[in-house]
């Protein structure tokens, strides 16, 4: 046994590199509270198998931690010199997971919001295979927010179709929304 690895310092050093990619996701995530769903969601038609809201706030506190986690398990494997490309893949799924929750809630722009939900789909399918390579538990993380992503793109869908008239989805605001109305990886709405 190497005594170096469970020294009181390395320990403690394993524990704090947890501790900032948690804080890292979350970060994402915080996303969600500086951009409530607000009315104009709430006047979007649902449809009728639509989660209800209070499932939102857990399920993705959930999810966030074990990405978390998966990048954590990636990063053990010698830091970002040694796992570069996985841990850059993480990143980018990362920002393009906070840059939807702006603009779709806050811009109200969900025909731009579903175009980067398809860049965020492929940035975590790479995350998926890059993280594989490296750590099979890693790749069950990821899998898992693959997994919850197919329920809310199923639901992206189904409001994109039956969502609503353009009024619903706000009329009138920025150019590119299109009247489509699109829910994906929503934090805390109702």
């Amino acid at each position: 046994m190497n005594s170096k690895l469970n020294s009181p310092v390395s320990t403690l050093r394993l524990w704090l590199s947890l501790a900032g990619w948690i804080a890292l996701s979350f970060s994402a995530a915080a996303m969600g509270a500086l951009f409530m769903p607000g009315e104009w969601y709430a006047s979007l038609k649902k449809p009728s198998w639509n989660p209800p809201g209070w499932i939102f706030g857990p399920v993705w506190t959930a999810l966030y931690t074990m990405m978390a986690v998966a990048a954590w398990l990636v990063w053990r494997r010698g830091g970002f010199a040694a796992q570069r490309k996985p841990l850059m893949f993480f990143l980018v799924q990362l920002a393009l997971n906070a840059a939807w929750t702006p603009l779709f809630f806050g811009l109200h722009w969900p025909g731009v919001a579903f175009v980067e939900i398809l860049l965020l789909w492929l940035a975590i399918g790479a995350t998926l295979f890059a993280f594989r390579s490296v750590s099979g538990a890693a790749a069950c993380g990821v899998r898992v927010a693959v997994s919850a992503g197919m329920q809310a793109a199923s639901l992206s869908c189904a409001l994109s179709f039956d969502g609503g008239s353009a009024s619903s989805v706000g009329a009138g605001n920025a150019a590119g929304s299109g009247g489509v109305s699109v829910t994906v990886a929503g934090r805390g709405w109702a």
